[in-house]
């Protein structure tokens, strides 16, 4: 049974079925062929994989963002950005990956960040004279850390899949990685741009100017403080975190800022909306496809069959990271953490790895397939929003896979990095 549904899974998806058609109608193949099981059960399954209050939070950190991009926040934090990094040569680069820093320390989407502050500043970065194609893979590469820097949607889920770690454990585990991966952008644009000669915006500005544009910017600041140190104090739960980011979004948009009409804020709502049960389709199928996984014993034979081979606690990771990286080319993040982390979780915890490690390592690596053709995310929406043909934008892109590798790697071997924010912050 579980051979009819990969199999019936891969000629879904190589037929153009979306993900999550392709993962439900796949179970419902093999159940209803060889199943002994009813059919029923698979629309139990379904609703049970969104029958979660954790999961509210997803589409209000959605509605957030896309209020946030309606809005004058987005506009105000590349402001920020730029004011301290637009100088230096390819300071717009250096912006791009600054901002998008910025903007995921509210989003918690890679596609939200890509869509909003990383398409102005695509366009930004081509009438200062850079390339289309590689300002657009820098943003693509940089919106990586939409899911990794707190709050994340995947680390929602991720927690919902694996009781040994909690949502605010992984969030204070993904502040590290996620200056890690911005850190390493930054590197490549900078290398990149003194051998193209990508020049800085000009000079740079003054005390007086700085201090205008960070006041100005502040109360969007405040709401990355507001998720973080509310979820980390115990004041509010991530569900209530996200709608606080709703309402304050729609405070400093509207009050504040003043740059929000309600025919932005229909869209905004609209946009969310579509977004939102496209996350929990995917999820609903993505839990079908586990059940049948599951039920046939695939976790307890893999888990087996890898304690039989002794492998080291590294040895296993890298493994996993090889397994990752390709299912991450042809799966969303979502999806994968659904079907994989109850497999492979116990079997990490067998050798002894930390949970928030492991759970990083994971995070990571399939957020990195939104960088990868042929199903990468990230590269169809900066070619939607900036009109580039996504072969032009996957010639830019080896530098920044190289460097997003190499991170992976660091992660790895490195699991203080993962770890020690949450032990600092109380956590286990």
């Amino acid at each position: 049974m579980i051979t009819l549904m990969i199999v019936a899974f891969l000629v879904f998806v190589a037929i153009g079925v979306p993900v999550a058609f392709a993962l439900g109608l796949s179970a419902f193949v093999a159940l209803g062929i060889l199943g002994p099981y009813p059919l029923l059960v698979i629309p139990k399954e379904m609703f049970s994989g969104i029958d979660s209050f954790p999961l509210l939070a997803v589409p209000f950190f959605v509605l957030a963002a896309e209020i946030m991009s309606a809005g004058a926040i987005s506009q105000a934090l590349l402001r920020f950005a730029t004011q301290f990094v637009g100088h230096l040569r390819g300071g717009l680069g250096h912006a791009n990956v600054l901002s998008q820093t910025l903007f995921a320390g509210i989003s918690g989407s890679a596609l939200a960040d890509a869509a909003g502050p990383g398409a102005i500043m695509t366009r930004m970065m081509e009438r200062g004279g850079y390339d289309r194609a590689y300002a657009g893979a820098l943003t693509i590469s940089s919106a990586v850390v939409g899911p990794i820097i707190p709050p994340s949607i995947t680390m929602i889920i991720y927690a919902l899949q694996d009781q040994r770690v909690s949502v605010g454990s992984l969030f204070m585990a993904g502040i590290l990685p996620g200056l890690l991966i911005s850190a390493s952008m930054a590197v490549v644009n900078a290398i990149i741009s003194r051998r193209r000669n990508y020049r800085g915006t000009g000079n740079r500005p003054g005390w007086g100017e700085i201090g205008r544009t960070s006041l100005y910017a502040l109360p969007s600041l405040l709401l990355i403080v507001m998720i973080v140190g509310g979820i980390r104090s115990g004041i509010t739960t991530p569900t209530e975190a996200s709608v606080m980011a709703v309402f304050y979004a729609l405070v400093i948009s509207s009050v504040i800022y003043r740059s929000l009409s309600l025919a932005a804020l229909w869209d905004a709502l609209r946009r969310a909306a579509i977004m939102s049960v496209a996350v929990l389709l995917i999820l609903a199928s993505a839990r079908a496809f586990a059940w049948v996984l599951i039920i046939e014993g695939v976790p307890q034979a893999l888990a087996q069959h890898v304690v039989a081979l002794e492998l080291s606690p590294i040895m296993f990771l890298l493994a996993v990271n090889v397994l990752l990286l390709i299912f991450g080319m042809f799966m969303d993040p979502l999806p994968g953490v659904m079907i994989l982390v109850p497999i492979l979780a116990p079997i990490a915890y067998s050798l002894g790895i930390a949970p928030n490690h492991f759970a990083i390592v994971v995070i990571v690596n399939l957020t990195f397939g939104l960088l990868t053709p042929p199903v990468g995310g990230l590269i169809f929406v900066i070619s939607a929003a900036t009109g580039q043909r996504p072969g032009a934008l996957i010639r830019e892109l080896p530098p920044f896979l190289a460097a997003a590798l190499l991170v992976l790697l660091v992660l790895t071997f490195v699991p203080a990095l993962s770890t020690w924010l949450p032990a600092l912050g109380g956590y286990r």
